[in-house]
């Protein structure tokens, strides 16, 4: 093999070695940075597939917020309560210590994300709360009814 070709085959090699290296420090990062996403059942007893999520592991946990389980701290922002299931029987209690947003009321959907310190427990970094699907607003409800009505 003549100095140009293999010139050539190790200028690849170094090439074909630090694309690998970065696709792999790219891929550990996004692994990092990954939360998946639970039911309240599934937190509990796992997924169909056996896959279970760890103590410890961030998670984004959602669902219903039961009737009469919100419970307020007096003297901080501190708040708990649970999450059910589409069936009542699965339900977890979140903690979260923070402003909660302005759509939170008990029996609407939320979505917290944060850490699962026991089988029944989790403490929320975020939560999100859903908004109705129908929702619009007041402005196009307003000119969509005009149009309803003008025809």
């Amino acid at each position: 093999m003549n100095y140009r070709r293999k010139m050539r085959l190790a200028s690849f090699t170094f090439v074909l070695m630090l694309s690998a290296s970065a696709i792999g420090l790219i891929l550990y990062a996004l692994n990092q940075n990954l939360d998946f996403f639970y039911m309240p059942e599934e937190v509990i007893y796992g997924r169909d597939n056996g896959q279970k999520p760890e103590i410890g592991q961030r998670i984004r946990v959602g669902g219903l917020v039961k009737v009469g389980s919100v419970s307020v701290d007096d003297d901080s922002l501190k708040v708990s309560f649970d999450l059910i299931d589409v069936e009542p029987k699965y339900s977890i209690t979140v903690l979260y210590d923070g402003l909660l947003p302005d759509l939170f009321r008990e029996g609407q959907g939320i979505i917290a994300q944060g850490t699962l310190i026991d089988r029944y427990t989790v403490e929320a970094k975020n939560v999100l709360a859903k908004h109705d699907e129908n929702y619009m607003p007041p402005e196009v409800a307003k000119k969509t009814a005009q149009m309803v009505v003008s025809r």
